[in-house]
C-alpha cells in the first residue's frame, strides 16, 4: 500500500489463489472537489489491475500468511512464509513496477533462517484483518525471528546475503497499536524501523524501548509527508484515519530578533482556486 501525498492518489495491493491486485484510487489531499468530502467516502477507483502469477501466492490454508511493502525505489514487493522454528525458511516473493506493472516473481530457501511470519491477511470473514511484522528498507526486508530475540535482514536482490540482528533481549512483539483485528509490528519512519518495544537505526544499531502502544489499532504501516505521518486502521467494524505532528517540531523557519505584535497591518489573505475537473 502506498500513498502519494503530491498526487492525491492511494494504492492498494491484495491478493487472490494465484494473482495480485492493485487498486488505483483518488483520495483528497491537498486539493479537494466540491462533490468530496475528507472522511473517506467520496474516493474515486481510477484503475484495477489485475497480475496473473504463477509461484506467488499466500501460503497458508486457513491463516493466509503475506504482507506487500512500499520499496520506496520504484517497485512494490509482496512476501509468503509460514513462521518455522526450525530448518530453513521458505519464502515466496513477486516485485513490481510502479511505472507498468510489470514483475518478477520466485521463492527463497533461507537456510536454517527461523522467521516469524512477514504478516497475516484474512478478507472472507465479518471484519478485515491485517497484521503487519515486517517492513522494507534500502533494499532489505526485515522480519523477527521466530524466538523473537532478533530481527533478520534479507536482500531483496540477493537472498544470500541474510544477516540476523540480535536485539539483546526477548521482545514481547506487540502491536504499536492497540490490539483488534488489525496490528501493526513493526514499520519504518524515516529511515528508522520502528517496533513495539525497539527501533533499529540507519545503521542497525537496536534501540530498546518502553514498549506502550503508541497508535490507534493500526491495518497500515505509516505514511509520512514531511513533519506529519498518517495511518488507516480499524477493529471489529471501527474504521479510522488517523494524523500525527512528529515531535518536538518547530513551526517556524524564521529566527525573529523580537515578537512580532499583530495589528491591522498584519494580515493574511488566503485564495482559493476553483476549477471544475471531470473524474
Amino acid at each position: 500500500m502506498e500513498l502519494d501525498f503530491e498526487k492525491n492518489l492511494l494504492y492498494s495491493i491484495t491478493f487472490g489463489t494465484s494473482s495480485v491486485t492493485i487498486t488505483k484510487i483518488r483520495i483528497p489531499v491537498f486539493n479537494i472537489g466540491l462533490n468530496e468530502k475528507l472522511d473517506d467516502t467520496t474516493y474515486t477507483v481510477l484503475e484495477e489491475q489485475t497480475l496473473t502469477t504463477e509461484s506467488f501466492t499466500f501460503l497458508g490454508d486457513y491463516t493466509k500468511y503475506g504482507e506487500f511493502m512500499d520499496g520506496h525505489d520504484g517497485y512494490w514487493y509482496g512476501f509468503s512464509n509460514e513462521p518455522n522454528v526450525s530448518g530453513d525458511a521458505k519464502m515466496v516473493w513477486i516485485r513490481i513496477s510502479k511505472k507498468d506493472y510489470s514483475f518478477t516473481e520466485g521463492s527463497w530457501t533461507l537456510s536454517k533462517a527461523k522467521l516469524s511470519e512477514v504478516g497475516t491477511r484474512a478478507k472472507d470473514g465479518s471484519y478485515p484483518e491485517r497484521n503487519v511484522k515486517c517492513c522494507v528498507r534500502k533494499g532489505y526486508l526485515y522480519v523477527p525471528s521466530y524466538d523473537k530475540k532478533g530481527v533478520y535482514k534479507i536482500n531483496t536482490a540477493n537472498s544470500a546475503d541474510v544477516t540476523l540482528i540480535p536485539l539483546g533481549f526477548t521482545s514481547k512483539l506487540k502491536s504499536l497499536g492497540e490490539a483488534g483485528s488489525c496490528e501493526v509490528y513493526m514499520t519504518l519512519l524515516g529511515d528508522m524501523i520502528v517496533a513495539g518495544d525497539f527501533q533499529i537505526t540507519a545503521d542497525d544499531r537496536v534501540i530498546k524501548t518502553q514498549g506502550s502502544a503508541r497508535f490507534e489499532a493500526m491495518a497500515t504501516p505509516l505514511f509520512q509527508y514531511k513533519n506529519f505521518v498518517f495511518m488507516w486502521g480499524g477493529s471489529y467494524g471501527k474504521e479510522h484515519r488517523c494524523a500525527y505532528l512528529l515531535t518536538p517540531y518547530l513551526a517556524s523557519i524564521n529566527n525573529l530578533s523580537s515578537a512580532v505584535v499583530k495589528n491591522t497591518d498584519k494580515t493574511m489573505k488566503i485564495t482559493y482556486t476553483l476549477t471544475e475537473e471531470t473524474m
